[in-house]
């Protein structure tokens, strides 16, 4: 089954970059580097990806995946809207706690992006992907607690992710937990209080 090999293929090239790039940075993570890592050959790595931004691409997506999953994982209606934010907060932090080099990769090929106009379409995926991301998890708060947001959901989305983005960057130079989950809970009262229609 042809499609299922290459599937699986870019599943590993895409894990095996993950780990380079989480460990050494992204300019470490050459095609040849991803390769070895997976234990594979080139010509394996240009059968499963037309080139290394389209796996970088790929990369971003399984990283906004795992962030957006990691902040929808203890999600509890009877908590409210900003109840549910906070812990969307807290596994976020979870998250970035337990695998610090995959923010930190975000962070550089973003830092990367904007001085070469080859990348710039990465990053612009990038924020596209975190835009989405916000918004997804902004519906279904407020789908499960009854609640609405005003207007269209990509302002307050993209102030979510401004907040977030500018929180990482804070956190990956200071580790101070304490101090960006107070941020985070910060963030989430302004979005209630400015955005949010509450039920009842």
């Amino acid at each position: 089954m042809p499609r299922l090999a290459v599937a699986q293929r870019r599943e590993a090239l895409v894990e095996a970059a993950l780990r380079v790039m989480g460990r050494e940075g992204l300019a470490a993570g050459t095609t040849r580097a991803v390769v070895a890592e997976a234990g594979m050959s080139l010509a394996a790595f240009h059968y499963a990806f037309t080139s290394r931004d389209e796996l970088l691409a790929e990369l971003v997506r399984r990283v906004v995946g795992r962030e957006l999953a990691a902040a929808t994982a203890g999600l509890d209606p009877a908590a409210g809207l900003a109840g549910c934010l906070r812990a969307a907060a807290g596994g976020y932090l979870a998250h970035l706690e337990a695998d610090p080099g995959a923010e930190q990769l975000m962070l550089e090929l973003t830092l990367h992006a904007v001085r070469d106009p080859a990348l710039r379409p990465v990053a612009r995926e990038q924020y596209r992907a975190y835009a989405e991301a916000a918004a997804a998890l902004l519906d279904r708060t407020a789908t499960l607690t009854g609640s609405a947001w005003r207007g269209p959901v990509a302002e307050p989305a993209r102030l979510l992710v401004t907040v977030v983005d500018g929180a990482t960057t804070t956190w990956l130079v200071d580790r101070d937990t304490a101090a960006t989950r107070a941020t985070l809970e910060a963030a989430v009262d302004l979005l209630v209080s400015r955005y949010a229609v509450l039920p009842g």
